[in-house]
C-alpha cells in the first residue's frame, strides 16, 4: 500500500493544474458523474478500464484508499449489452493506493448525490449483475455486466460507481460527448481521457515523488514502462 503523504504531495501538485481543471469542472458542473470520474483520473493517474470498473466496495471512503482490481472492456453489443469487467491490465496492475482529501471529498459528494438518485427513481434506477460467460465445455472465461431484471434476484450484484443519473451503466463511453466539447468547444484537440495518467506521473515525478514509487500508483512492474511511455518531458527537465 503506497503511503499517504503520496496522497498530500499528489493535492499541492495538482494545484498547478487547477486553471486546466476549473475550465472542466465549470464547463461540467451539470455531469457530476463526468466530473468525478475526471478528478479520479486527475488524482489517481488510473487507468480509464479501471476508472470505470470500480465499485463502491472498492473504495474504503472512510481511511482514504481505493483497491484497484478490475478493467472494464466492450465488446460488439447485443441484447445483454456490451459490457464485460475482467482484471486489471497486467498482475502488477492490482493495487491499493492513497487519495487525497480533495478526490476523497468529491467522491463522498457524488456517493450522497448517487444515493439521492436511487430514491428519486426508485424502481426506475437501473441496477446491474455480473453474468459468467461459459465456453463450449462449460468453464467461464469471461465476466459479463448485465442489467438487473426487477422480478429477479441476482447473487453476484455489481454496485457500480460511475453510472448516469438513472444509474444507466454505458461503461468508457460515458467521456466520448464531454471530449468533443473539450475539442471543439474548448479548443483543446489533442486530449483523451487517457492523458490524464501521464499527465499526473510527470506532475508528481517531477514534483519528489520517486520513479519507483510513481510506477506502483501505475501499476507497472518495470519503471522502464512509466519512463518510457508516461513521463513527458518538461521545460525544467
Amino acid at each position: 500500500m503506497l503511503g499517504a503523504v503520496v496522497g498530500d504531495v499528489i493535492d499541492s501538485v495538482l494545484l498547478t493544474m487547477m486553471k486546466m481543471v476549473k475550465r472542466f469542472l465549470n464547463r461540467f458542473e451539470n455531469n457530476e458523474t463526468f466530473t468525478c470520474a475526471f478528478l479520479t483520473s486527475c488524482y489517481t493517474g488510473m487507468r480509464t478500464g479501471e476508472v470505470f470498473a470500480l465499485t463502491w466496495e472498492d473504495i474504503d471512503l472512510e481511511n482514504g484508499t481505493i483497491s484497484i482490481k478490475h478493467n472494464v472492456y466492450d465488446k460488439p453489443k447485443d441484447e445483454k449489452g456490451r459490457w464485460f469487467i475482467g482484471s486489471t491490465k497486467t498482475f502488477a496492475g492490482k493495487r491499493i493506493i492513497h487519495i487525497s482529501e480533495t478526490l476523497l471529498n468529491a467522491l463522498k459528494n457524488y456517493q450522497r448525490k448517487q444515493q439521492l438518485y436511487q430514491k428519486l427513481y426508485g424502481k426506475k434506477y437501473n441496477y446491474y449483475h455480473i453474468e459468467d460467460v461459459m465456453n463450449e465445455y462449460g468453464k467461464a472465461v469471461e465476466r459479463r455486466i448485465v442489467i438487473n431484471d426487477n422480478t429477479k434476484k441476482y447473487k453476484e450484484k455489481i454496485n457500480l460507481v460511475f453510472t448516469k443519473e438513472n444509474g444507466l451503466y454505458v461503461g468508457t463511453d460515458l467521456t466520448r460527448y464531454p471530449f468533443k466539447i473539450i475539442h471543439n468547444e474548448l479548443g483543446i484537440e489533442k486530449c483523451r481521457f487517457y492523458d490524464l495518467r501521464g499527465s499526473y506521473a510527470t506532475k508528481i515525478l517531477t514534483n519528489g515523488i520517486e520513479i519507483r514509487d510513481v510506477a506502483d500508483i501505475l501499476g507497472h512492474r518495470n519503471v522502464e514502462t512509466t519512463e518510457n511511455y508516461y513521463i513527458s518531458s518538461t521545460e525544467k527537465s
